[in-house]
């Protein structure tokens, strides 16, 4: 892929936690989170990392973010290399660096009015006025599916995927152009993925987004990820097209998540039949 085509870069990608103090006395060694992990994510694509909880691809979104330090390895977006970044230099970039958390109701505060927590990130970036940040608010409830005149109720009013749609909206505020989305659905009903999932593939044909996201269900990303990266215990096992990963998985731990998702007729499971993917 051409330089020009990628927006981010991560190569040899690695996340160290030091290891704690036993009751005994001795210390436990380091615990390797992310081993030498690269991808690359297309501009105005989607790239999926999925794996099982516990194997580190949370921390890898994390790590891209800034919210965690490398231990070693780049991590290159548009051409600049975050984790050389002092804190100065990163407040420019968050504007174009978004994060969709996993839980709609604890990334909420409970306090705020929807649409002052969505017109947060413009008053922390003291973009324009408060007349202007309330139009902005409107118009972005409206993008995302909800009601501008929602903009006074409070977090406890909305249910589960509404709730995702503000934390969205919020992400949406600086007119971002890569998303990181760690698990946004798999708190939420499965009807109501799909209703998320078609937003968020309905936000990138309008808007010209990129997405990391995350998740551990590959039925949920087949129909919006254009590549999928499979993490195993730190370590990405199989990378490549998500239609050439569901059709022709090479490594047995992707087939074992395959495996893994609920096929509607029971008949298939029994006679030992591949189970199919559908669509979420």
């Amino acid at each position: 892929m051409a330089e020009r085509d990628r927006i981010l870069v991560v190569e040899d990608l690695v996340k160290e936690y030091p290891g704690r103090q036993r009751l005994v006395g001795r210390e436990r060694g380091a615990v390797k989170a992310v081993k030498g992990v690269s991808f690359e994510v297309a501009r105005g694509e989607t790239l999926a990392i999925v794996g099982e909880s516990g194997s580190g691809k949370t921390t890898v979104a994390k790590t891209v973010m800034g919210f965690e330090k490398p231990t070693s390895g780049r991590i290159v977006f548009d051409g600049r290399e975050l984790h050389a970044l002092g804190a100065r230099e990163w407040r420019p970039l968050r504007r174009e660096l978004q994060f969709v958390f996993q839980d709609p109701y604890a990334s909420l505060p409970g306090r705020m009015p929807v649409g002052e927590i969505v017109a947060e990130p413009l008053v922390v970036h003291g973009i324009g006025t408060r007349a202007t940040r309330t139009a902005r608010v409107r118009e972005l409830l409206d993008l995302v599916g909800l009601e501008p005149a929602w903009a006074s109720r409070y977090p406890h009013e909305f249910s589960g995927g509404q709730r995702q749609r503000v934390g969205i909206a919020r992400a949406l505020a600086l007119q971002p152009r890569l998303l990181i989305l760690d698990e946004p659905v798999s708190a939420l009903d499965v009807s109501i993925q799909a209703q998320v999932v078609n937003l968020l593939s309905d936000l990138q044909r309008e808007l010209g987004l990129s997405y990391l996201f995350i998740a551990h269900d590959l039925a949920v990303v087949r129909h919006l990820a254009q590549q999928v990266a499979v993490m195993h215990l730190g370590e990405i096992v199989e990378y490549g097209p998500t239609a050439q990963v569901f059709a022709d998985p090479r490594h047995e731990y992707t087939r074992t998540l395959l495996r893994a998702v609920p096929v509607p007729d029971p008949r298939l499971r029994r006679r030992g039949a591949p189970l199919a993917v559908s669509a979420p």
